[in-house]
């Protein structure tokens, strides 16, 4: 449950003015105009609504405050399903009080009033069209659209050798692959004849792409640390299956490989990110995808500096990007379970905590998660945690700080608690195919950038991390 905001928070957002996700209403305001205004929240990213206001300058507050937080609750039971909110709380401003109504993000539902739905934009209310509400209901799981008979499909354009295949992976007496598809709901009866709903196209279709624009990856390696002309490209298409298989592959031939420290000090060459964690953002990406979205493909970039799994379609249902780690809701459970039962995925999760576990035990920072205007984003980063929380120490000094492979293996070795420092020759025998004068300019660099402190004199100097403050550590050793 969020914190209750204060009078000073309150009257900070007032000053900022009405907005996409903060609104208000005068206490005397119709029933009918409070639950359209909580619909229209709900219905878009939730916020807040205030009572007892008529403008930002005019804070009339409110005669009753258990009176206002009562027609605030019947506003809210009036709509279409009704509409499951926090208790409203009161709050003093000056001398008037006002009421503090909270609609949270991520609600289940899509809700309306006698038959009209309202979304916000900006600081407008407008109506959902027929297209909108259907996008909406698919997106919280009200309708599914994996669910539904593929346009234009019938048995002829599925893949009966996968679907056998897939079959004879189940532990079943009944192996008659038609109603085991029927089962899971690749296949739905309709007009007295078994046709391929969208998940069955995609799963085991002959043509996925014909039945489904868009259902592809996009699969690229840029240069540099943005887009641009020089790339690697892969149009990944095909069934489901086959398009995690075929991205495994371009995953393992794009990431680069570097050698990282392990406890024991071995010399281990690994890819850039771990393999399991930027598979497991694809087969999450792939499994989740909102297909119904037919102008845009999953997109898997890898840049010099961070890999990006972007798929089609915000969040579902309830889960936001503040509880990702510990909602769990799928807009499309009829792949999911097929992806399950082939191997590809966990049923009951979405790999977002195996993900953030890899990113750690490979001493990276931990992935962003991000919702973009029509889709989600996930980025996973390269840099070392020692070079990030350096940075964090001394952002002046360290500002846009990237590191080469050397550079990354020589924090890498000193972030093992078992090294206070490293020398020349240290990082010569953990590079040996680097040249002596390259290895010395590489420390030196770091010197300079204040994320190493240089100790000793010629033969003798060695390179230690600073304290938390920046400062020169104190050497153990001596």
């Amino acid at each position: 449950m969020r914190p209750p905001l204060t009078t000073d928070e309150i009257n900070a957002l007032i000053l900022q003015g009405r907005s996409l996700m903060l609104d208000w209403l005068p206490d005397n305001a119709l029933l009918d105009d409070m639950a359209l205004l909580l619909a229209s929240l709900a219905n878009t990213h939730g916020g807040m609504l205030l009572i007892g206001l008529e403008s930002d300058e005019a804070i009339r507050g409110v005669r009753s405050a258990p009176s206002t937080i009562d027609n605030v609750l019947e506003a809210a039971l009036m709509l279409d399903p009704p509409l499951m909110i926090p208790m409203p709380q009161p709050l003093e401003l000056g001398r008037r009080q006002i009421v503090i109504v909270h609609v949270p993000a991520g609600m289940p539902n899509v809700y309306g009033l006698r038959g009209l739905y309202l979304r916000r934009e900006g600081i407008t209310t407008l109506g959902l069209t027929p297209q909108e509400l259907r996008r909406l209901m698919i997106e919280r799981g009200i309708t599914s659209f994996e669910a539904e008979v593929a346009t234009n499909a019938d048995q002829s354009d599925m893949d009966w050798e996968k679907a056998r295949a897939y079959t004879r992976l189940l532990n079943i007496r009944d192996r008659d692959v038609h109603k085991t598809l029927e089962r899971r709901g690749c296949l739905v009866r309709f007009h007295d004849e078994l046709r391929p709903t969208n998940a069955g196209i995609l799963l085991f279709g002959k043509d996925p792409q014909r039945h489904l624009r868009g259902a592809e990856i996009t699969a690229a390696r840029f240069a540099g640390q943005t887009l641009s002309d020089t790339f690697s490209r892969e149009d990944i298409t095909g069934t489901l299956p086959d398009q995690i298989r075929r991205a495994e592959t371009f995953l393992a031939d794009h990431l680069r490989k570097g050698v990282r420290l392990g406890k024991t000090m071995e010399r281990d060459e690994q890819p850039e990110y771990p393999m399991e964690a930027a598979r497991e953002l694809v087969v999450n990406a792939v499994a989740h995808r909102d297909y119904s979205i037919t102008g845009d493909t999953i997109r898997l970039f890898i840049f010099q500096n961070q890999l990006e799994v972007t798929s089609p379609g915000r969040l579902p249902g309830p889960v936001t990007i503040d509880n990702i780690k510990d909602e769990r809701f799928s807009r499309n459970p009829i792949i999911v379970q097929v992806l399950a039962d082939m191997g590809f995925i966990e049923r009951l999760g979405y790999g977002v905590d195996r993900v953030i576990d890899l990113m750690r035990a490979q001493n990276l920072r931990a992935p962003e998660f991000n919702e973009t205007a029509g889709g989600f984003r996930v980025t996973l980063f390269n840099t070392p945690l020692v070079a990030v929380s350096r940075r964090q120490a001394a952002p002046e000094k360290d500002d846009g700080l990237t590191l080469n492979p050397r550079q990354e293996i020589a924090l890498g070795y000193l972030h093992n608690p078992d090294n206070t420092r490293i020398t020349n020759s240290d990082l010569q025998n953990l590079c040996p195919e680097v040249h002596p004068e390259t290895i010395r300019r590489d420390l030196a660099d770091l010197v300079a950038r204040n994320i190493l402190v240089k100790r000793g004199k010629k033969r003798g100097s060695y390179y230690m991390l600073p304290d938390a403050n920046g400062l020169e550590p104190n050497d153990p050793s001596e």
